[in-house]
């Protein structure tokens, strides 16, 4: 992939969130304290679903790797987000730029396939409780992770493969935080028609068919809870209506923004910032944070730190 396009401008200006000072304080707070939290927050679940061998069953090992997704997409644009609000301009190099569209599309086409992969995982867990173990094997598990990266490369590549060849000389402003693909195509010298709708074909396409095939499958496992006792119905109905709202959340916004990239809306940089910093942090705490085994094991794994440091300092 050669970033060597013959473009006049070799870096892009970000926009950021507000052009005032006092507003780009309050935010610096504010998203300090969210990243803080949300790389912490999943830090810790990974940390606790590796030490924990009851936590060792193919639920909990999907939901690591979410953490693990999640705590690196809040990181690609926030952590230079944040230290841009002390920069005027906001600069971004071409290759940095480049860099960022690719990691957003590699890090969101993996989150698809794994909310997929944890759709079937409650769908088997639910409908079939006497297979699940049969066939939510090690095995399986692999073949729902490992192909998540290999779609997510291929995503992002597609979407990179005629980006970084297209010409770009002036105007060289991102209206956004990050650099997006909708916005720096259209920033482009050439016509990008064709680019666009081939954006929206991939892209808002494959988001709005994988965000029907959820709402199908946790239609069907609803179905099927209704069936089951009281308490069974209960707990299974909580837990799906917890993996849906994580669903609807990251896929509302992906919808939005790419199924109309043609039109830019006041709302799209609010929408940009749910899904690739609040969504991260909404993630733990509707996924796990919730799950009594979850919480338990992370008191268990918080005592032994604690009582490893007493050891440590006793003379």
């Amino acid at each position: 992939m050669a970033w060597n396009n013959q473009s006049v401008i070799t870096e892009f200006i970000l926009q950021g969130l507000s052009s005032s000072w006092e507003l780009q304080m309050v935010y610096f707070l504010f998203f300090s304290l969210v990243y803080a939290a949300t790389v912490l927050g999943n830090l810790l679940i990974v940390l606790t679903i590796i030490s924990e061998p009851r936590l060792h069953s193919p639920m909990y090992f999907l939901l690591g790797n979410l953490s693990f997704i999640d705590m690196s997409l809040a990181s690609f644009a926030t952590a230079k987000m944040i230290t841009d609000f002390f920069r005027e301009p906001k600069v971004i190099s071409f290759e940095g730029c480049i860099i960022q569209i690719f990691f957003l599309h590699l890090l969101g086409g993996v989150e698809i396939v794994l909310l997929i992969s944890m759709s079937f995982d409650r769908y088997v867990a639910i409908c079939k409780p006497l297979r699940y173990l049969t066939i939510m094997n090690r095995r399986m598990c692999l073949g729902f992770v490992t192909p998540s990266w290999i779609v997510g490369i291929f995503h992002a590549m597609s979407q990179l493969a005629f980006t970084v060849n297209l010409p770009f000389c002036g105007p060289n402003e991102v209206d956004s935080f990050f650099c997006d693909l909708p916005l720096v195509i259209k920033l482009a010298c050439v016509d990008t028609y064709v680019l666009r709708v081939f954006m929206i074909s991939t892209s808002g396409m494959i988001a709005q068919v994988c965000f029907i095939l959820l709402v199908i499958s946790y239609s069907v496992i609803l179905v099927t809870v209704r069936q089951c006792s009281s308490g069974g119905s209960s707990k299974a109905l909580s837990t799906c209506s917890a993996h849906f709202t994580v669903v609807t959340l990251f896929f509302g916004p992906c919808i939005f923004i790419y199924v109309w990239p043609f039109t830019n809306f006041p709302i799209d940089k609010v929408l940009s910032a749910f899904y690739t910093i609040f969504t991260p942090l909404l993630n733990p705490v509707i996924y796990t944070l919730r799950n009594k085994d979850v919480k338990d094991s992370m008191r268990k794994l918080s005592s032994c730190v604690l009582k490893s440091r007493k050891t440590d300092h006793s003379p």
